[in-house]
């Protein structure tokens, strides 16, 4: 059948996620040390320990990272010894820093010309386990809908993620395809969710998950040629 529907993985695929997120890092801790002085310079490890216990005691939390993280904060200024409404307001409005930090990307240099020759062609979606919302990036206009983990309480590689953009989209799995870097969550679920799936690979890594990806690409701007193909 003819491929409709394309979507699209975001963190390793449409950008290099590790910079963004060490600025992002960079921008908050700078912003509490103005503005929550009794917290200090508290160390990354800390800061996973209280993560790990939250998970823990509420395992639900893994696929809410936005949520997750302003527990995580809440949690640490309460510790450092600020009352609860105070560390809640600090933890809001921390939050809001890293997340505007966190949406300044840097899109590999080939995705804005290659969404937009798709865009043409097919139906765009988004389905991201991460906590980037494309609907807040200039390239918002391209696609149809965004699914996100946290909005669904589970993410990828479960079938719920697919299954909901196939809804939000209006087409059939088998008139969908989805790009991705991970050989589990991106391969995987799309495939047992009745997709085809593209595994998005710049580094030449050698296949190790399970089954194979029905399309593999080193750089996006050969994703036309290849569902033109389809």
């Amino acid at each position: 059948m003819t491929i409709e529907l394309v979507t699209f993985d975001l963190d390793d695929t449409l950008w290099d996620v590790a910079p963004t997120i060490h600025s992002a890092e960079a921008v908050l801790r700078e912003w509490l040390a103005a503005n929550a002085p009794l917290l200090g310079p508290v160390p990354v490890e800390h800061l996973w320990a209280i993560r790990a216990t939250l998970v823990e005691a509420n395992p639900g939390l893994r696929h809410r990272i936005s949520e997750l993280r302003r527990r995580v904060l809440l949690v640490a200024l309460e510790e450092a010894g600020y009352a609860a409404d105070p560390a809640r307001q600090l933890a809001l409005q921390a939050f809001e820093v890293f997340i505007a930090a966190r949406h300044e990307v840097e899109f590999f240099p080939e995705v804005e010309a290659t969404l937009a020759t798709l865009a043409g062609r097919y139906a765009l979606g988004v389905i991201t386990n991460g906590n980037a919302d494309i609907r807040r990036m200039s390239l918002a206009g391209l696609f149809k809908f965004a699914v996100c983990a946290e909005d669904l309480g589970i993410g990828k590689p479960d079938l719920a993620p697919f299954n909901e953009a196939l809804k939000l989209g209006g087409f059939k799995a088998s008139a969908s395809v989805h790009i991705g870097d991970h050989p589990s969550d991106d391969i995987a679920g799309a495939q047992r969710a009745g997709l085809r799936a593209v595994w998005f690979n710049p580094a030449g890594k050698a296949w190790e998950g399970e089954g194979r990806p029905d399309g593999e690409i080193a750089n996006l701007a050969q994703l036309p040629a290849l569902l033109s193909r389809w």
